[in-house]
C-alpha cells in the first residue's frame, strides 16, 4: 500500500472571500498537508491544497468535499503522484 500526493487548485467564488476562513473550512473538511496562495490576477488568489492519502482511497471524494465548501468557486485536480 502506498501514499498518493494530490494538489487541488481551488478558486474562491470572488475576490471578497475571506481566504483565511476558507483555508480553515478546507482544513476541517479534508486532511490538508499544505495550502499555498497563488495570485492569479485582478485581486483573485488561487489556493493550491496539498493532500496525502492512501492509494486505496479515490481522489474524487476529496474534490467533491472541497467543492461543497462555502466560498469555493471551483476545484480542479492538479498534480497527482505516488510517494
Amino acid at each position: 500500500m502506498g501514499q498518493v500526493a494530490l494538489t487541488l487548485k481551488v478558486m474562491p467564488e470572488s475576490p471578497d472571500v475571506d481566504l483565511q476562513a476558507l483555508k480553515e473550512r478546507i482544513a476541517e473538511a479534508v486532511d490538508v498537508k499544505q495550502i499555498v496562495d497563488k495570485p492569479v490576477g485582478f485581486g483573485l488568489v488561487m489556493l493550491e491544497v496539498l493532500l496525502v492519502f492512501d492509494d486505496k482511497i479515490g481522489a474524487g471524494d476529496f474534490e467533491e468535499k472541497v467543492r461543497g465548501i462555502e466560498g469555493v468557486g471551483s476545484v480542479e485536480a492538479g498534480d497527482i503522484t505516488l510517494i
